[in-house]
């Protein structure tokens, strides 16, 4: 499934967006590393259903109106654009930040266009006893040890990226701080919000991470009415790049009890 990849706008934003394939609707939804990270998903994915990958304002270069700072301002925007595109039956798949916006798009979903929420490895909440990695304090090594289960195979030396890759990296860690760095990583009054959540949640999570624990991640997990809790082994906080066939299958299984 070859995905198009577009530029549209809602409101005074530009969205830019990778759109694929008929079906469902599927909105990926990624974390501070990017589209990339979760492009695998929306391509397994995109052979069935309608899959819709936006590049968050700010990554990758794309414009960030300067008063657009928050996860919950991001949500609505989002929510803003799939009514105006008749969208139904969607199902949010999130990983890490995106796990957090997807979680926030369900809470606003006032008009029930959510009917699905995947969570990988996701933050968004504080849960006693498990603090979200300082991922601003890592360096390029710190980030490989805490985010992977077999660093060394994803390491990335900074010294071997180009001045353009260095400053693209650079910028999207700078947008994260701003729509997510104060309070860190975080929506403290998010959890206790989850009672009103009446969809089916699927939690999935790197056995190995070190970003969000699994004990967050359960917890997490635990705060919704209607969710399910899945672990990936020899994986950490992007399972679905380290193991992408065992976080397919779960994936894939949750859709099939849904159909």
């Amino acid at each position: 499934m070859t995905q198009k990849l577009l530029k549209t706008v809602y409101g005074d934003l530009e969205i830019t967006l990778a759109e694929g394939g008929r079906g469902r609707p599927i909105f990926v939804l990624h974390g501070g590393g990017g589209p990339f990270t979760v492009a695998g998903i929306a391509g397994h994915l995109g052979e069935a259903a309608h899959t819709i990958l936006p590049t968050h304002p700010g990554w990758n270069g794309t414009p960030r109106p300067t008063g657009l700072s928050t996860i919950a301002e991001l949500a609505s925007i989002y929510l803003g654009y799939l009514a105006s595109e008749g969208l139904r039956d969607v199902l949010v798949i999130g990983s890490s930040l995106g796990g957090w916006l997807g979680t926030e798009m369900v809470l606003q979903d006032r008009a029930g266009l959510i009917t699905g929420l995947i969570l990988i490895d996701a933050v968004g909440v504080e849960v006693s006893g498990e603090p979200i990695r300082d991922f601003f304090a890592l360096d390029a090594r710190g980030v490989a040890e805490y985010s992977f289960h077999d660093a060394a195979r994803f390491y990335v030396d900074p010294a071997s990226l180009s001045p353009e890759e260095l400053a693209a990296r650079q910028a999207n860690m700078a947008t994260m701080k701003i729509v997510a760095g104060d309070p860190y990583m975080h929506d403290p009054s998010m959890l206790a919000r989850f009672d009103q959540v009446q969809i089916p949640v699927l939690a999935i999570w790197g056995e190995s991470d070190r970003i969000v624990t699994p004990a967050y991640g359960a917890a997490f997990a635990a705060a919704f009415p209607q969710a399910r809790f899945e672990t990936v082994k020899e994986a950490g906080h992007l399972p679905q790049i380290e193991k992408p066939a065992e976080t397919f299958a779960l994936i894939d299984a949750f859709l099939a009890a849904r159909q």
